[in-house]
């Protein structure tokens, strides 16, 4: 229970630390993304702006000579040092400028495609980027009218899609920097996360011990507590039930030393119970593991209730699979069966039907007790193997039960590592399934 406990907390302090990490860093990268995506946004916008312009407002203005010829130091024409209209070393259009940041205009690499209403290409524009032909551009422009979105990344070009009079203008902006500084935080965060969760668990791993010990120290306690009253409970049961066979024998059986020795036998049930539950929570609840027919020793519990069963007018009806063989403890395995076939022929309403089954699927060991019931209020199934939990008092006066049985079936069960479930949905039937 301890080495259990001890997983649980590294368990739950590792979910709650990775589920704060992962949070950190999905935050950090999305508005990361945000911002980045929304600087490209706004570059767009301005490039989009500057694509508005007439080409006459994009051509820089001639300075106006004057009248009577030009100021001093400003070349005439003709002269040196100012190109004629249309020469080869002047530039057709001013540079962008459409950013408030001078230098991030001249950073700022884009291309842009026009297309008239019948999606047939009217312009397109590779002056301010180099890494891509006029062809290409047509092509990635294309489809993004095929998709019809109207802002998105493609490769490496954030774009955007807008109407402009009759014409719909596609402009995609190099954002191959930004991608790989998004990438590379990306990475940056997924490193950081690994690192911060491996160095968590080893500080958890060291720690977990001394979280859980004030708990292991009242584990210890308890056990220790049912270990003497167990020891010190034997002593007068004994002397008692001892005691009563001398009465028995000298005044013969009544009323009263009936009552006696029914509840002499209850005490001692309880205390065998206590302590094997107790053994149940060690480190190594079954050492004593072998490999052992399965099927054989449930047919040996079987043949003890079966006869039980039918001489108070019960039908039980079996159905084990030959031949089914188990790794395990094979005395804790047959107190479990028993357990759980006592709880059927006990609880099982008059002339009702109790059920065994026991089949092996693949790996594993199916077992499932069912018996027919009459309970006013159908049991709470998911406390049903909490240590003293008796879901009809009124009727456990009568059986005799204490609500201990089915917590050591299911520590049995958990000790070899299996599974046990019960439903109860309308009162009318309890069905118990192990899995092994």
């Amino acid at each position: 229970m301890l080495k259990k406990m001890r997983r649980r907390v590294i368990l739950a302090a590792m979910l709650a630390f990775s589920a704060v990490v992962l949070l950190i860093a999905v935050l950090v990268n999305v508005v990361n993304y945000g911002v980045v995506t929304n600087r490209a946004d706004d570059t767009l916008s301005a490039i989009l702006k500057f694509e508005e312009m007439s080409p006459d407002e994009r051509v820089p203005k001639e300075p106006d000579p004057g009248a009577g010829g030009s100021e001093e130091g400003e070349p005439q024409e003709g002269e040196p040092g100012k190109p004629e209209e249309g020469a080869p070393g002047r530039p057709p259009e001013r540079p962008f400028m459409g950013l408030p940041d001078v230098e991030a205009n001249y950073m700022t690499r884009f291309f842009t495609v026009r297309f008239d209403s019948a999606g047939e290409v009217v312009f397109a524009s590779t002056d301010y980027i180099a890494a891509i032909g006029e062809e290409d551009a047509v092509a990635y422009a294309r489809q993004v009218l095929k998709e019809g979105s109207a802002r998105g990344y493609m490769k490496a070009y954030r774009y955007v899609r807008e109407a402009i009079g009759d014409e719909t203008v596609v402009v995609f902006l190099n954002t191959s920097r930004d991608q790989q500084s998004m990438l590379s935080l990306l990475v940056l965060t997924v490193f950081v996360s690994c690192v911060s969760l491996l160095i968590v668990f080893v500080l958890v791993e060291l720690l977990a011990g001394r979280a859980i010990r004030p708990y292991a120290n009242n584990i210890r306690q308890q056990k220790q507590f049912i270990t003497d009253a167990s020891h010190e409970l034997k002593t007068p049961l004994t002397s008692i039930s001892t005691s009563l066979d001398v009465l028995t024998m000298e005044h013969g059986e009544d009323e009263w030393t009936e009552n006696i020795r029914k509840q002499t036998g209850r005490m001692s049930k309880l205390v065998s119970e206590l302590v094997t539950l107790s053994k149940l929570d060690e480190e190594s609840p079954v050492p004593d593991k072998e490999e052992f027919s399965l099927s054989n020793a449930a047919w040996e519990i079987v043949d003890v209730y079966m006869p039980q069963a039918k001489a108070q007018g019960k039908n039980f009806s079996v159905d084990i699979e030959d031949d089914v063989m188990l790794f395990g403890e094979k005395a804790s395995i047959q107190q479990m069966l028993s357990v759980l076939l006592d709880n059927a022929v006990r609880y099982c309403d008059e002339k009702g039907d109790i059920r065994f089954s026991l089949n092996r699927k693949k790996n594993r060991v199916y077992m499932e007790v069912f018996n027919t019931c009459d309970y006013e209020t159908p049991p709470d199934t998911e406390r049903l193997f909490d240590r003293f939990y008796r879901p009809d008092e009124s009727r456990n006066s009568k059986t005799g039960g204490n609500g201990v049985g089915l917590s050591i079936a299911r520590a049995v069960t958990q000790a070899h590592g299996g599974k046990i479930s019960a439903s109860c949905p309308s009162g009318k039937s309890m069905t118990i399934k192990i899995s092994l």
